[in-house]
């Protein structure tokens, strides 16, 4: 005897649309991941059904602030302190960016992460379709380096020529985020960048991404950073002396609002537990600002570095590293 369609199974079956189907939220959440916190906080306050969705959008983005671009989720934590806000919101970059190349917006908080998951495949083919390797550190090894490699502050990998994998050793920078971190909120200093879990040392950490600027654009933003219109900047200036002596190469690195999870290390007095490694690959003009693990680094412990000893400004702002040999003043560059 042949079974009864139902009234639901008829009406599909008869290209009726599903009831239980609610138009505002399928669309809300193609949307709302879209929008920066004071947008959703404006489409939360419409209606209820808005709301629940946008309460959803912030929990994912507290879960993980490299929006599925890393192999391993980095979560903000804190939240239960007074006056913190739940995530602080900036666009991921895996890699250096010119400015030009910049996205305006990024989803951030979808049901699904497939929109962003796996953006590191272009890594990969880059890393697989090139003319064959000959480099002496191909072959998978261990994820770090000994402290007589590091202590150099120069370290060459291979490049896009290469035909070696990600897992070859000698792209140990290469591969993304491999240890677990945390972002942890601080009255005094802000975000801050933890481990979450034992780092030994010379284990690469992370990368230090953002937006690829000239001189004259880095001084221009450094100067309306000083004025007060971002309440904490992130431009990194870095400067490779040459061979010669006579002359050094300056990068000049924005993550204030473009970036990675590096820009929540915190600078520290006595150079903290972070070593500054420049790493050149063939075929690559400008090198990348890596960080290893200088020693043994315990979990909840906070990451930090020198942010450098151009010159510390008098007006400049106070520093709470803590340290036996604290300055009590940031380090300002001389742009």
């Amino acid at each position: 005897m042949p079974e009864m369609a139902t009234g639901k199974q008829q009406k599909k079956a008869e290209g009726e649309e599903d009831p239980n189907v609610n138009p505002l939220i399928c669309s809300a959440e193609l949307v709302l991941p879209w929008l920066n916190p004071r947008e959703l906080a404006s489409a939360a306050s419409t209606c209820k059904t808005l709301a629940q969705l946008s309460r959803l959008i912030t929990l994912r983005r507290t879960s993980d602030a490299t929006r599925s671009f890393e192999k391993l989720p980095v979560p903000f934590r804190g939240r239960s302190q007074r006056n913190s806000p739940p995530y602080a919101y900036f666009l991921y970059a895996e890699s250096q960016l010119l400015s030009s190349e910049s996205p305006d917006r990024q989803p951030w908080g979808s049901p699904s992460s497939s929109t962003v998951a796996g953006a590191g495949s272009s890594k990969q083919s880059a890393a697989e379709n090139g003319c064959g390797c000959g480099c002496e550190g191909c072959g998978i090894g261990n994820p770090s380096l000994e402290r007589e490699e590091l202590e150099v502050g120069v370290l060459s990998e291979c490049g896009s020529g290469c035909g070696c994998g990600l897992e070859c050793r000698n792209r140990l920078t290469q591969r993304g985020i491999r240890v677990k971190l945390k972002i942890v909120w601080s009255e005094r200093k802000s975000w801050c960048l933890l481990a979450d879990q034992l780092i030994p040392q010379g284990q690469f950490v992370c990368e230090y991404t953002g937006e690829l600027l000239t001189t004259q654009e880095a001084r221009r933003r450094q100067q309306a950073y000083d004025g007060g219109r971002f309440s904490s900047s992130a431009l990194l200036v870095v400067r490779e002396h040459l061979p010669s002596g006579k002359a050094c190469l300056r990068v000049n690195i924005d993550a204030t609002k473009i970036g990675n999870v590096a820009k929540f290390i915190n600078h520290s007095c006595d150079g903290g537990n972070l070593w500054t490694v420049l790493v050149r690959s063939p075929g690559a003009f400008l090198p990348r600002l890596c960080f290893f693990a200088s020693r043994d680094i315990s979990k909840d412990e906070e990451l930090c570095f020198s942010y450098g000893q151009s010159r510390v400004r008098s007006n400049g702002r106070q520093c709470f590293c803590g340290s036996p040999v604290c300055s009590g003043t940031l380090p300002s560059e001389v742009t």
